[in-house]
C-alpha cells in the first residue's frame, strides 16, 4: 500500500464508469477514502458497495458537473465527511464527434458544458478549500485530443485544448502546497464514443478504437501522479496504448 495514498480523501467526477470508475477501486484499494460523483445514481451505488465489499472507503453523490451549486454541494459532502479534501479528479467528459458541417450545435454546447465548465466548476469548488487548508491537488482529465485535431473532432478537441490551458494556468497561479496535474489518455476502453449521433462519425471511431487501453492503466496514472512526494508535482502526463500510432 501507498503510504501517502492511504487516507486521502479523494473526490472523483464521471465516477460512473470508465477511467472514473476505475479510477475510484484503485485508489480505495490503496487505502484512500473515495467519493464518487456523476449522474446514474444506480451506477454509483453498485460501483460504492462493490468497494465497500472489498474493503475500501467510498461515498457518493448524484453529480451533474454542468451546475456549479451540484458541484459546490458534492465537494462540500466530501469535506463535510472526512474533514478535509486531498484530490479533486475532474474526469468527467463526453464525446459526440461529428464534423462541423453537421451544425449539431446541441451537442458542441453539451461538450462546452461539460468537458469545459464541469472542470472550472470543480477548480471554483475545491480551490478555497485548498488554499485554506494549505495542500491539495488537481488532476484534471483531458485526452490526446489536447494535442492535436482531426476531422470530426474540431470541438471535442477545443474542450480538451481548453482543459490543457486552463490546467497549466492554474499550475501557474497555484501557491506552496497544491499540485495541479494534466493527465491525456489516449484510445481508451469507455462509453464516451457510445453516444456519438453522427453515423459517419461513429464508424471512423469504430476503426479508431481498435487498438486501445484499459480504464484501469489510465487510472494507474492517476496513482503515479497522487503518490508521488509532495514536493514533487507531476504537471502533464501522456498515456497511450504501445501499438497505437495517434
Amino acid at each position: 500500500m501507498y503510504n501517502n495514498i492511504s487516507k486521502k480523501v479523494v473526490a472523483i467526477t464521471g465516477a460512473s464508469s470508465g477511467i472514473g470508475e476505475a479510477a475510484a477501486r484503485l485508489l480505495a484499494a490503496n487505502g484512500a477514502h473515495v467519493v464518487l460523483g456523476a449522474r446514474r445514481r444506480d451506477r454509483l451505488e453498485a460501483a460504492v458497495k462493490a468497494i465497500r465489499a472489498e474493503g475500501g472507503s467510498a461515498e457518493y453523490q448524484a453529480l451533474d458537473v454542468t451546475s456549479r451549486e451540484q458541484m459546490e454541494a458534492f465537494i462540500g459532502f466530501a469535506k463535510d465527511k472526512f474533514g478535509h479534501v486531498d484530490v479533486i479528479v475532474n474526469n468527467a467528459g463526453v464525446m459526440p464527434l461529428s464534423k462541423l458541417e453537421a451544425l449539431k450545435v446541441d451537442e458542441w454546447d453539451r461538450m462546452i458544458d461539460v468537458n469545459i465548465r464541469g472542470v472550472l466548476h470543480g477548480i471554483a469548488a475545491g480551490l478555497p478549500i485548498m488554499q485554506k487548508q494549505g495542500f491539495g491537488q488537481f488532476i484534471n482529465v483531458a485526452s490526446i485530443g489536447a494535442y492535436g485535431v482531426v476531422p470530426t473532432a474540431a470541438v471535442y478537441s477545443a474542450t480538451k485544448y481548453a482543459v490543457r490551458a486552463i490546467t497549466d494556468g492554474l499550475r501557474q497561479e497555484v501557491g506552496n502546497g497544491i499540485r495541479v496535474t494534466l493527465v491525456s489518455p489516449g484510445v481508451t476502453e469507455s462509453e464516451l464514443a457510445d453516444h456519438i449521433s453522427d453515423e459517419e462519425a461513429r464508424q471512423q471511431m469504430k476503426e479508431y478504437r481498435r487498438i486501445s487501453i484499459s480504464a484501469a492503466a489510465v487510472a494507474r496514472t492517476i496513482l503515479f501522479a497522487m503518490e508521488q512526494p509532495e514536493e514533487v508535482d507531476v504537471n502533464e502526463i501522456i498515456v497511450r496504448p504501445t501499438a497505437s500510432s495517434n
